[in-house]
Formats: C-alpha cells, sequence, structure tokens
C-alpha cells in the first residue's frame, strides 16, 4: 500500500529525520516529535502567528541539518497548512478528522479528550499507518489558483442561493406575487422592480406606460408578456394590510436584493476569471471537448482532476479518492454493494 502512495505521489518517500504531529488551534497548537528508532516522545507547543511558526520550523530545520521531516496534522487545507507548505524540508501528511475522532474512540472509549493528547495520536497515525495516508502533493501554482477560484465560485454560487430563498420567504410574507409572475426571484429583474417598487401598493400606482417602459428597459420583448404581467399588477390584492409586517419585510427583501446584486456581479467577474485561467492550461481542450461539459463544468472538471496525473494509475484510483466509488459491505454470506451518501463525496468535486 505504501508503495502504490509512493507512485501515486509522482515521487519516492524520503528519509525521514524525524516525525511530527500538530493539533492545530486557533491559539496555540500543541504537537509531538519523535525520532527514528527512539520511543521517546518530545512535546511542545507553538503559538498561532507566522512569526513564532518560523521559529519553530528554524528550530528543526537547524537540529536535523534541513534533513526531510515528516508532519501529520489535522488539515489538508487552512492556514497552518499555509504556513507550513513554505518549509521545503516539512512533508506535510494530512489526517481527516473523522479518522482521528475514530482513533481516539478506539483508545479512549470514555471520550476524553485533549490538545496534547491528540498530537501524540496524529503522531501514531504518522509512525504506524503512514501507509494509509496521502503525503501533501501541491499541484502547480496556476492550477491550485484555478482550483480555489472554482471553490469560491461555488461558495458565491450558495451564498446567492441563500439570499435567493430568503428573499422569497418575505415576499411569501407580503408580497407573494413575485413569486408567481416571475421565475427567478434572484434575477435582475425582479431586483430592479423592487428597488423602484418595493411594495404591491407601490407597484400599482405606476401607469401602464411606465410598467411597459421598465420592461423593456430589463430585455422582456415580448409585449404580450408584459401586457399579461401589466394587467396581473393592476387585479392584485395585497396578501396583508398589516404595516408591521410590510415595512419590516420590505426593508429585509431589500437588503436581499442588494445582497444578490452584488453575488451576481461577484460570479460573472469570477467566471471570467476561471475562463482566462482554464484555457490557460496544457490539455483545456480535452476539458473543453466533453460532451454536456459548459462553461462551469468543464474549469470544475479540470480544478477536480489537477495537473498531477501521475498520482493515479487508474479511474478506479480517482473514484476511491474523490469519493464516487461504489461501496462493497460483506458479511458471512451477505453481500451488498452501494453507492456512497452525497455528504461523503469528497471535497475535489467543487
Amino acid at each position: 500500500m505504501m508503495e502504490q502512495n509512493r507512485q501515486a505521489s509522482g515521487n519516492e518517500e524520503p528519509e525521514f529525520a524525524a516525525f511530527v504531529a500538530i493539533d492545530w488551534a486557533d491559539q496555540t497548537h500543541y504537537w509531538s516529535l519523535r525520532v527514528p528508532g527512539s520511543k521517546q516522545i518530545e512535546r511542545g507547543a507553538v503559538e498561532n502567528t507566522p512569526e513564532a511558526v518560523e521559529v519553530w520550523a528554524a528550530q528543526w530545520s537547524a537540529r536535523f541539518a534541513s534533513r526531510p521531516i515528516a508532519v501529520a496534522l489535522e488539515q489538508r487545507r487552512g492556514p497552518l497548512v499555509a504556513m507550513l507548505s513554505k518549509y521545503q524540508q516539512l512533508h506535510l501528511y494530512p489526517v481527516h478528522p473523522l479518522t482521528l475522532a475514530k482513533y481516539r474512540e478506539a483508545w479512549y472509549p470514555s471520550r476524553s479528550k485533549n490538545d496534547a493528547k491528540d498530537a501524540d495520536l496524529l503522531l501514531e497515525l504518522l509512525c504506524q499507518h503512514r501507509d494509509r495516508l496521502r503525503r501533501l502533493d501541491p499541484d502547480t501554482p496556476e492550477m491550485r489558483l484555478l482550483q480555489f477560484q472554482v471553490e469560491n465560485r461555488r461558495k458565491l454560487v450558495d451564498e446567492r442561493t441563500a439570499h435567493s430563498n430568503r428573499l422569497t420567504d418575505l415576499l411569501k410574507m407580503y408580497f407573494p406575487q413575485l413569486v408567481v409572475w416571475f421565475e427567478e426571484v434572484s434575477s435582475a429583474l425582479v431586483g430592479a422592480l423592487l428597488e423602484k417598487w418595493p411594495t404591491l401598493a407601490d407597484l400599482q400606482k405606476a401607469k401602464p406606460k411606465r410598467l411597459e417602459k421598465f420592461f423593456q428597459q430589463h430585455n422582456c420583448r415580448d409585449r404580450e408578456k408584459t401586457q399579461q404581467r401589466i394587467e396581473l399588477i393592476r387585479t392584485a390584492i395585497p396578501a396583508t394590510h398589516d404595516e408591521a409586517v410590510i415595512v419590516s419585510a420590505r426593508g429585509m427583501a431589500l437588503v436581499s436584493v442588494r445582497l444578490i446584486a452584488v453575488l451576481r456581479e461577484a460570479i460573472v467577474e469570477l467566471e471570467k476569471e476561471i475562463d482566462e485561467l482554464a484555457r490557460k492550461q496544457a490539455d483545456w481542450e480535452i476539458f473543453d471537448s466533453l460532451p454536456g461539459a459548459g462553461n462551469a463544468l468543464a474549469p470544475r472538471l479540470m480544478a477536480a482532476m489537477g495537473s498531477r496525473r501521475e498520482r493515479f494509475e487508474s479511474a478506479s484510483q480517482v473514484q476511491c479518492f474523490v469519493g464516487i466509488a461504489p461501496v462493497k459491505e460483506a458479511s458471512g454470506n451477505t453481500q451488498v454493494v452501494h453507492w456512497p451518501e452525497a455528504k461523503t463525496i469528497g471535497v475535489l468535486i467543487l
């Protein structure tokens, strides 16, 4: 298994001068260290600042003459990984938090927990079960930037969806007709309408000619559909006359509209940058030619695969690493094959 991991990472594992485990914390990191051939464990703590980590790394570099050091930590990405990645002598081995939690529960059924103890457990996993850990082997800076931006876009889209759902709930309280009249309440058209006429009463005061002009300015070219909307506006009945509900919901709705507008603009700009980054990659044509892979999906697929293809020897290894491979459960004469739940799918599918 260790040999498979070495081949997958694309280079041989060096002879480590020491094994270190760090339990990450917001203010202070606890660490444990063991030198090969020795059972003695050294322990300590380091403050969560770039300056303190710099001194900490320099200490090991001087002690072990810049020879390779294996480091286990509970992050694959994050501030600690970012700080440690710049030191060439440190080879990082991320450990999944669930792996550490189950390992801790196996040895401490009482579920007692502290940071120093977790550092020792991470060190044990690193020393005894390194064959089951995958060494962090970063992609090129260009590919990692694409991966980060693809993930950022996904986060912004999720934020827009959350604000859109919140806006829908608010409109259902005091202006439910908009949810029926328009397919997407997060659209620029609905946002502009609410900015001008935030309530049904305000909208019904607008003259038909003004409404026609408004819809034309927002690319509503279907005159028949525009007339239908104007008629629906004229005959609509208010959902409530409670001013407390109307005023409070209207204010929050306008906040959501403005937030959605900012997110919409940010997503468009990010999509342009993602497209430029993806097209600069050597094998962009392959992903761009995949059936059904559009402007959003093709860069996501490229980011998921990365540029270090030598990490994987087969498609099944990719499936296992990402978390979409079929799972086999066997007990006695019973065998069951099922697909992993959506929440278990790896973070590479952004």
